[in-house]
């Protein structure tokens, strides 16, 4: 049975970028869940319930569990009957696929972003994605060839867009450069990290791409490995959290930090935003996602679920956004000043 057509809810867009695509202020993805640690119905239930909560934009990448998450993630959407045109989907290409040793199966070469981006087609049953990303710079291929391969995707229609994911600002201002100079597409956004506890990245380093080019973010663990969930207050890390259950590397890495005092700052930190949610008769998360939902250089914030009921949750900061005053939104500031 057809999923009834797309009701926007209360979500707010945004522009991605300088484009003229429209994405969800909260989107979802499938980076340390789909295909690895959710698979079959749970994931369906997931996305569903995001789908008929407003969310139209779902993110995935060649890499995430071997490929799996692309297939999980288009298995459900054409199950569900979504109609193709209600949704934005971006993947990644860079990583290529666990166990694919040859030199070519990764990188950014003509080769691998075409080869690779129509392999996620297949994976994800679409002709098309709306935006696709170069996961990560690649500086051992001529930024020509990395710029020429995305536009041969868009102008053979597998993709409307192209964008970065964790570049340096200096080597998009060459993208774009290069773009200008030869009359191609330019990458329109970047998905990089950004919340109260990273910061660096969006409001400093790419401060003079957002005035010369509206470049776009859509940001990655806007939770920041579910600290900002305050679930790690008391100093431990829970049996059922992200920290304990994940096996990626990114994630391992926080874990191996978890008692350093970088790591006891930042819980205080999230201490002191719990106290101010509390305030509020709000939950943590709510709270850290409208903060970082009124910077205006974010235009999607891409959440991880396990369970609709964590959707259901982080939706709940749509009705905060408009309610955080100037006074509130310093106070936070306070906290997370870096």
């Amino acid at each position: 049975m057809a999923t009834a057509p797309y009701d926007p809810k209360n979500m707010i867009f945004k522009r991605l970028g300088s484009s003229g695509i429209q994405v969800p202020i909260i989107s979802l993805g499938g980076w340390l869940t789909y295909g690895g640690t959710v698979n079959g119905d749970p994931v369906k239930e997931i996305m569903k319930t995001a789908f008929e909560a407003g969310i139209n934009y779902f993110d995935t990448a060649e890499e995430y569990s071997g490929g799996q998450s692309e297939i999980e993630m288009g298995r459900v959407i054409k199950e569900l009957q979504i109609r193709r045109s209600d949704l934005v989907i971006s993947t990644k290409v860079y990583f290529g696929i666990n166990g694919r040793l040859g030199p070519n199966d990764k990188g950014l070469s003509r080769k691998h972003i075409i080869e690779g981006s129509l392999d996620s087609l297949k994976r994800l049953q679409m002709d098309y994605v709306d935006i696709i990303f170069a996961h990560r710079d690649d500086p051992d291929v001529p930024m020509l060839e990395i710029v020429r391969a995305f536009n041969w995707l868009i102008a053979q229609g597998k993709a409307f867009y192209w964008a970065t994911s964790m570049w340096s600002a200096e080597r998009i201002e060459e993208a774009h450069q290069i773009a200008d100079k030869y009359n191609l597409h330019a990458p329109i956004a970047d998905q990089c990290l950004y919340n109260g506890l990273d910061r660096e990245k969006v409001d400093k380093e790419f401060l003079p791409l957002f005035e010369k080019y509206n470049y776009g973010t859509t940001i990655f663990s806007p939770l920041a490995a579910s600290f900002l969930t305050g679930k790690y207050n008391d100093g431990n890390i829970p049996p059922d959290s992200r920290l304990a259950t994940s096996t990626n590397q990114w994630v391992q890495g926080v874990v191996e930090r978890f008692q350093t005092p970088e790591v006891k700052a930042k819980i205080e930190k999230v201490k002191q935003l719990t106290a101010i949610a509390e305030e509020l008769g709000v939950t943590t998360s709510q709270l850290a996602l409208a903060w970082t939902a009124t910077n205006p250089h974010v235009s999607s914030m891409i959440i991880g679920a396990s369970k609709p009921s964590q959707v259901i949750e982080n939706l709940g900061a749509l009705d905060l956004i408009p309610k955080l005053t100037d006074e509130i939104k310093a106070r936070i500031d306070k906290i997370f000043a870096f």
